[in-house]
C-alpha cells in the first residue's frame, strides 16, 4: 500500500483551514453560501472534509474571506488538488465504509472497542470471508471476493515498515466465544490475534463478563489520532451509515469511556492467557450440538 496521505485525510486538513479562515473573517456558513450560490451543507460538507473542493472554488473562498497572501493561497489550492484523487479501494468498485478507510490509511494510532467480533485488521482471511458472506443484503461471489481482498489489503498499513499503524483493541469476551465460520477458523483467528498482540505496536485486551454493565455497552466504537496535530475523530459503525464524531467535547467522552474499558479489562498477558484457554477449547473436538436440525424443527413447528 501506498505510503502517500488519504484523500481523506487531505480533504479533512482543507476543510479545517478554510473553516478556520472562514470564522476569523467573522462570517457563518450561511453567509458564504448565499455569496457563492451554493446551499449551507454544501460549506459544511466541504468542511468537514465529506465533499472534495476544486482549486478554482478555494482562490474564490480566500478571496471573500480576504485571505491574500500568494504562498497560503497556493498551498490550499493545492491541497484541493491533490484531495480530489482517489484512494487506491476505489478502484475496488463498489466498497463499504470508503470514508473510513481514507481515515484508517493516514491514521498514527486507532483504539477500538469490539463487542461482537474481531476488528476488520486482525482477521484472518477465513474469518474474514466467514463475516462477509454473511453480510445483509449477502454480496455476490465476485462481490464478496472484491470486499475480503481490499479488507486483507488494508491490514498492509498496520505493519507498514516505516510508520507501522499503533493498534491497540479491547474485545467482550463474547468475541471469543461466538463461533464464526466454524470451530477451525476460530482455532486460527484466536492464534493469530495472540500472534499480532505479541508485536509491540499492537495491543490486545479482552473485557470479560464478570466485569458487567461498562461503558461500552451502547456498542462499537473506534478513536483515530493522526500525526502533524489533527484533532482526531470518534468512528461509529452503523448496519446503514456510519457516524464521524468530531467535537472536541465529544470525542472526550469517548476518550474518557476508553480509558474506563482499558481499566476494566483484563491487562495484556492476562487476556492472552484468556485467548490461549480458548484456543484449546476450540482445538478439542466439538460437544454433541443440542440443536435441532431445521428439517427436525420445521416438522415439529407444523406438528409433524
Amino acid at each position: 500500500m501506498s505510503a502517500n496521505g488519504s484523500p481523506t485525510v487531505r480533504r479533512r486538513r482543507l476543510g479545517a483551514e478554510l473553516r478556520s479562515l472562514r470564522r476569523a473573517a467573522g462570517m457563518t456558513s450561511m453567509q458564504v453560501a448565499k455569496h457563492l450560490l451554493v446551499s449551507q451543507p454544501k460549506i459544511s460538507l466541504i468542511e468537514t472534509g465529506r465533499r472534495p473542493i476544486n482549486p478554482r472554488d478555494v482562490r474564490d473562498l480566500c478571496r471573500l474571506y480576504g485571505v491574500s497572501e500568494p504562498g497560503v493561497v497556493d498551498s490550499l489550492m493545492r491541497m484541493a488538488k491533490e484531495s480530489a484523487r482517489q484512494g487506491w479501494w476505489v478502484a475496488c468498485g463498489d466498497v463499504p465504509y470508503g470514508v473510513y478507510i481514507g481515515l484508517e490509511t493516514e491514521a498514527a494510532a486507532i483504539h477500538s472497542y469490539e463487542p461482537l467480533v474481531v476488528p476488520g485488521l486482525l482477521q484472518t482471511r477465513a474469518y474474514a470471508a466467514a463475516i462477509i458472506a454473511e453480510s445483509i443484503p449477502c454480496p455476490p461471489v465476485e462481490q464478496a471476493a472484491v470486499r475480503l481482498d481490499v479488507r486483507l489489503r488494508r491490514q498492509h498499513r498496520a505493519h507498514h515498515p516505516a510508520r507501522p499503524l499503533r493498534l491497540w483493541t479491547i474485545l467482550d469476551e463474547s468475541v471469543l466465544h461466538r463461533i464464526i465460520g466454524n470451530r477451525e477458523v476460530m482455532r486460527e483467528q484466536l492464534e493469530h490475534l495472540n500472534a499480532l498482540g505479541a508485536q509491540p505496536h499492537i495491543t490486545v485486551q479482552v473485557l470479560p463478563h464478570s466485569a458487567g454493565a461498562h461503558p461500552g455497552v451502547t456498542g462499537q466504537f473506534s478513536t483515530l489520532t493522526f500525526p502533524d496535530g489533527d484533532a482526531g475523530v470518534v468512528y461509529l459503525e452503523r448496519f446503514t451509515g456510519d457516524l464521524y464524531v468530531e467535537k472536541n467535547a465529544d470525542r472526550r467522552i469517548y476518550h474518557i469511556m476508553y480509558d474506563h474499558l482499558q481499566a476494566q479489562a483484563l491487562n495484556p498477558i492476562d487476556s492472552r492467557y484468556v485467548i490461549e484457554d480458548m484456543i484449546k477449547t476450540y482445538t478439542r473436538a466439538a460437544p454433541p450440538s443440542r440443536v435441532r436440525p431445521p428439517a427436525e424443527r420445521a416438522a415439529s413447528m407444523a406438528g409433524v
